[in-house]
């Protein structure tokens, strides 16, 4: 019998791993990365992901798939999950499921339409990235208290992007945490960290955890 889209997610792969950013960075999770993105930022890590026609799977069997993993944590990413209808509908079964879940998207996709128990780590592509005409910032008013906004910053220039858009749209007064991440190999975290004391950010910075235990290069981790 053939599968229909909304039940249908193209899987790139699957994982578990510790979570190496966002405000769950330390904890054991089940990576769900799906396959094909929208967007073609400067500083990709996951172009296999992007460029792949991935894995016909369904909502079924990534829950079953979640169950044989046996971490209380889910992290679907990609790619980027919301171009494909059937997400919205594994992300509401994995919540059903009992599990803390976690969508990474590239905040050009509408969040309103996710289960508002998944927490929500919303990138806003800056300069930098090639891809800032993409961000859609209406979602900015769906954020709660479960959601994260996350800046990967290049430069300077990407920084005080990020110090204005903060100011303009109020965040650093809202429910949502602010994530401050440097692009691998352009942007020192020491230079990051220096930058946000002396502006007083209320931004957390992350390392990306994966590449300090396993390497810039790893994969499946």
């Amino acid at each position: 019998m053939a599968v229909s889209r909304a039940d249908r997610v193209m899987v790139y792969e699957t994982f578990t791993s510790i979570q190496g950013e966002s405000t769950f960075a330390g904890l054991p999770c089940l990576f769900v990365r799906t396959a094909g993105c929208n967007l073609r930022c400067r500083w990709c890590d996951t172009v296999p992901a992007r460029e792949a026609a991935g894995t016909a799977m369904t909502v079924a069997a990534i829950v079953a798939a979640a169950d044989e993993a046996a971490v209380p944590l889910v992290a679907v990413t990609g790619g980027e999950p919301l171009l494909q209808p059937a997400v919205v509908r594994l992300l509401t079964a994995l919540c059903d499921s009992g599990r803390t879940v976690v969508l990474e998207t590239n905040g050009s996709q509408d969040i309103s339409v996710v289960d508002p128990r998944v927490h929500r780590i919303v990138d806003l592509k800056p300069p930098g990235s090639g891809q800032e005409q993409a961000n859609r910032y209406g979602n900015l008013a769906e954020l709660g208290r479960r959601d994260e906004v996350k800046f990967v910053l290049a430069d300077r220039e990407d920084y005080d992007w990020m110090k204005g858009l903060i100011a303009a749209h109020d965040l650093g007064h809202r429910d949502a945490a602010l994530l401050a991440a440097c692009v691998h190999g352009e942007l020192e975290p020491r230079d990051l960290a220096e930058w946000i004391l002396a502006d007083g950010l209320t931004v957390r910075l992350q390392l990306q955890l994966h590449r300090i235990i396993w390497g810039a290069d790893a994969t499946g981790v």
